[in-house]
């Protein structure tokens, strides 16, 4: 989700990059779960976030739909996000107050309290100082914070799936409305009803269907 702020006034004025050490360890968040309540619909989830629940669940993007994610609009744009429950909470914690899904979380869960910070068709990464209600005690590498496999080729992917949505946030003002909403319809099939194949490689998926979207 885009945030219009000054970076500086939630972050501790650093941009990081993936190989880089940022104060994020808190040893263990047992006890907290603040960062899982009270979040709206703010979660929204990419179509990566999407594949790795259907694929760690064994759900389709359609069944997934019923009971734990919602779609939300934002800037013009139609995009699931993780659907808030009792005490609005996530409908993934569990009784425990525990991630249910923590192997296969959304890339927004993995960030926290991270963020990034979109320039020259690339990201940056800051660390958001006032989000987390434990204390940062140890440092980590941002890219075994996030703890994603390929992860090279996961930073291209988000660079490109965030620029191509960019593109459509741009131009949704100016969009007949009905235009709009045909490109919201088209952008939710190709990139999260059609189901992925979860036993091949999500991002050759990926890339042959940004190459019909955008043909």
């Amino acid at each position: 989700m885009n945030r219009n702020v000054d970076i500086d006034q939630i972050s501790d004025g650093k941009r990081y990059d993936a190989n880089d050490m940022a104060k994020l360890g808190v040893d263990d968040c047992s006890g907290c779960h603040a960062c899982c309540t009270g979040m709206g619909d703010s979660i929204t989830l990419d179509p990566y976030d999407v594949y790795r629940l259907e694929k760690g669940l064994g759900k389709t993007f359609e069944e997934l739909l019923t009971e734990n994610l919602e779609l939300r609009v934002a800037d013009g744009v139609i995009l699931p996000c993780l659907k808030m429950g009792a005490g609005d909470a996530c409908t993934f914690l569990n009784d425990e107050g525990r991630c249910s899904i923590h192997p296969h979380r959304p890339g927004i869960c993995r960030l926290f309290p991270l963020g990034r910070i979109y320039e020259n068709d690339t990201h940056k990464y800051f660390l958001q100082i006032h989000e987390c209600h434990k204390e940062r005690q140890t440092k980590i590498k941002i890219k075994k914070w996030i703890d994603t496999p390929d992860f090279a080729r996961y930073e291209s992917y988000i660079d490109k799936w965030h620029y191509s949505l960019k593109n459509i946030t741009d131009c949704a003002k100016e969009m007949p409305q009905e235009q709009l909403k045909q490109v919201n319809m088209m952008l939710l099939q190709r990139f999260y009803i059609a189901d992925y194949d979860t036993t091949q490689d999500f991002y050759t998926q990926f890339e042959e269907r940004m190459a019909v979207w955008t043909a």
